[in-house]
Formats: C-alpha cells, structure tokens, sequence
C-alpha cells in the first residue's frame, strides 16, 4: 500500500530527522502493508515551528474564506472516499461498509459542518461598552488515537482550522495512512503552507514531545485516561490549556417499560460496532431483575450474529488485552453466555463477541474499559439502584435510556453522569456536544461547543 517516507510540513512532504519507521499491519492477516517514518522531537520542533509562522495570516483571514477552505477540504473528501475507506480497512480490520458509512461518512459530515459553522459564527459580538472577540487560541497539536482515525483527526482539525488555529498532528501510529491521506487532502483543499502539519510516530517519543513544546497553545488529546493524565500534569507545568477525550464504561440503562427485545438488540449492536472498539460504547446493560433472565437470552441470541460481521481488533496487544479482560470477568464469577477467550480465527486478531450474565457492579469488567466486543448484563432492583450502578464508575462519557414513555426516560437521563445519552435509540447528531464527566475528559467536541474550544476571549472597553 502507498505510503509517504516523509512528514508533511509546511505543505511539502519532507524526510523525516531519523531513519527509524514504524510498520503498518493488517490486523485481519497480520501482514506489513507499508512504512512511515517514526518522526521524533526534531521532526515536532519543525512541524510547530512552521505552524507558528503560519499563525499570523491565518489567524487573520476572513471567516467566510477559511469556511471556504473547510468546504473545499469536505469535498476533497467526499471525492476521494471510497480510497479512505479501503486504507482504513486495510490498517484498522473494520468492513469496507462500516469503512465507507461510518469511518469516512461520519467526518464528511463533520467537516461540512464546520464549513458552515465558519460562515455563520459570531466572532464579535456588543456587551454594554465593549466589544468582545473571539481570536483563535493558537497553535494546536492533536494527538488522535487509531480507533476511528479519520473521524478524531477531523474532529480536531476542522474546529481548529475554523477558529483560526493552525496545528500539528500526531495521528495514533496504527492507522497512519488515513492520516496521510487526510494531509493530501488538506493540499488539495488549498490550505496555505504551515496551517496543517503531520508528523508520524510513537506516542512517547513524537506525542510527547508536541505535549510538551512551548510553541504549542493548545493539546488536544483523545485515548486513554492513563496516557490523558500524563498530558494533563505536562501542560499543567506550562498552564497550557488541554481538551482531553478519554475512556468510557457507559451504561445501557432498560427501564421496565422499555421495548426489551428492540433495547437489547441495539445494545447490542452498539457494543459490537467498530469490534467494541469504541469510547462510547454501551458496554453496561442494566436491566430490572424482573425482566433479567429474558434479557440475558435475548443478548446472546443477538451476539451470536455478529460472529462474521465484525473486523478484528487493532493489534496483537489489543488482541491480548480484550481476551485478559475476559478470563478476567470468568475468574471473578461472571457467568458466559456468548463468545469466549479462544481466539475465533488462526489468523488475524480476532474477538469472539462475548456476553457475560450475573456481573455485579464491582467487577473488574464492569469498571474498567475493556475496548472490545464484550457486553455485561447486570441486574437492578428498581430505579434508584440502576441509577447507582450507572453512575457508579470514573468514567461518564456516553450512554443510553429505554422506556415506554420518553419523559420517564429523560428524568432519569438528566440524574445520569455523564455527557451525553441517548434516549429510546436517538440517532448520532454531529453537531451535538461531544465529551465527558468525571475521568471521561474535559472539554468537548463536535458543533459549536467543538469549535469554542479552540477559541480564547479578548474584551475592548469603550
């Protein structure tokens, strides 16, 4: 598969400072399908460097121009979708359709949003005697993860581009061909030099390296809790401002007037959805006692179905860590009732979709990420018990309520921690608020809180 031996920067692709490389794998064969240089803090200092030469005029050119990028930059990426599409396959393992839909569909429209949101934002606005702007809040570097690479990169740099920023990215060093792609369509969008830089390479290395620049303003960061610390305490040191996506354990809360069969068969499909390999994801099922058993076989029954229809995991790693989490939940009392630790395939990094029954709230499986295709169903006695499991973990990223009348099911939505649910199956809304309580992360994406985030506020006095 093509890929470029160098670093986009200043909108030329150029070789990196080292000779090192990281191979790109296949995780459905477990074969290399290409190179890209593992960029290090030389590579970072000259990527930030050329972003900040490019701040000045970018910072001052017209919203309605910079839409006009962002607009150009969509449809580079709506004509080179079915490419995207097949190089996410190829490096993440998703299906081409769930590739095509989701993995490059999503980000489109992402991007098309903040065209307009560029053309029609208040970047000024009369308060009394003064006069107050919103300027852009820098240079941005965007550490984005592999799980859905074009959507996070996207959700990064559209805002940022928007507010005026420019930035450096380091994309997750799995699936760095989509993020070379989303760079040729940044030149071809016509983007001026330096707005957009990429840098491939290892977390520790390039990732902490832009963290910790004094020429970045912004970190803007989406992957584990553990590494968004770490990001944290770096800026802290710099009063450097972070927006941090990070984990999640969302509950999948079925009150007892809920259609059980459609619940479950969505929360289902959720989990399983991306291989489980998604921050959001219902990975918690809360159904009354009463209704349990029922639920539990409706679960296996649907997970059952998804045995061929999803990808494998990222990596190897990955592979290990899912099937730990699943000796795990059985070493602990949990009882199987679809999938398994065996690996399902000789080849490929494969997870059989995998149910557990009687899991109790203070598993390990059901308080901590596991990112894969596992679902615990776990038992409440009534509501104020459901209401406690759901919020009884550090995460508060996402989640979901099912009831037969959708005024029961936002009352207990609006008690619930966490940044955003879904109410009897609400569909993706991308220009809804994107972010999370608690250990979940600070700040948010998407829409026009996205775009604030990137922002900062200066007030005249007259």
């Amino acid at each position: 598969m093509k890929a470029h031996d160098g670093m986009y920067i200043d909108g030329t692709w150029r070789p990196a400072a080292g000779r090192d490389v990281i191979e790109v794998v296949n995780p459905a064969d477990e074969q290399v399908i290409a190179q890209v240089p593992a960029g290090d803090a030389v590579d970072v200092d000259t990527a930030v460097r050329a972003a900040r030469a490019a701040l000045p005029g970018w910072a001052a050119t017209p919203p309605a121009e910079r839409a006009a990028r962002l607009a150009a930059l969509r449809d580079v990426l709506v004509a080179r979708a079915g490419e995207i599409a097949e190089t996410v396959t190829a490096e993440l393992g998703s299906p081409l359709k769930f590739s095509q839909t989701v993995h490059v569909g999503a980000p489109i429209a992402v991007a098309g949003s903040y065209a307009e949101l560029a053309a029609a934002y208040a970047f000024e606005e009369k308060v009394g005697n003064s006069t107050v702007y919103q300027e852009p809040i820098g240079v941005v570097g965007a550490i984005t993860p592999w799980n859905y690479p074009l959507h996070q990169i996207v959700a990064k740099a559209a805002p940022a581009l928007a507010a005026g920023c420019t930035l450096v990215l380091k994309p997750a060093e799995d699936t760095p061909l989509t993020a070379q792609l989303f760079a040729e369509a940044v030149h071809e969008a016509g983007v001026p030099a330096g707005v957009f830089n990429l840098v491939t390479g290892l977390g520790p290395v390039a990732g902490q390296a832009l963290a910790e620049h004094p020429g970045v303003d912004l970190v803007s960061f989406t992957g584990s809790t553990a590494v968004g610390r770490k990001i944290a305490a770096i800026a802290g040191a710099a009063v450097k401002k972070v927006a941090l996506e990070l984990g999640g354990k969302s509950a999948n809360v079925i009150l007892p007037s809920a259609d059980l069969a459609r619940a479950v068969n969505v929360g289902v499909a959720n989990v399983m959805s991306n291989s489980g390999q998604t921050c959001s994801a219902w990975t918690r099922m809360l159904v009354h006692r009463d209704r349990y058993d029922e639920a539990v076989g409706l679960a296996a029954d649907a997970a059952a179905k998804y045995g061929d229809r999803i990808g494998p995991v990222v990596n190897a790693k990955q592979q290990a860590r899912v099937r730990g989490y699943i000796e795990k939940g059985l070493a602990e009392g949990a009882r199987l009732v679809a999938g398994g630790p065996e690996a399902p395939r000789e080849r490929g990094y494969f997870v059989s979709p995998t149910v557990f029954a009687d899991v109790t709230p203070d598993m390990t499986i059901a308080q901590e990420e596991i990112f894969g295709p596992v679902l615990s169903v776990l038992a409440y006695e009534d509501e104020e018990d459901a209401l406690r499991i759901a919020n009884g973990t550090v995460y508060g990223l996402a989640g979901a309520v099912w009831a037969g009348d959708e005024a029961e099911a936002v009352a207990f939505a609006r008690r619930m921690e966490t940044g955003q649910v879904d109410i009897n199956g609400g569909r993706f809304n991308p220009l809804a608020p994107f972010g999370g309580y608690k250990q979940s992360g600070v700040g948010r994406e998407l829409g026009v809180h996205g775009l604030t985030e990137y922002l900062q506020t200066k007030s005249l006095q007259f």
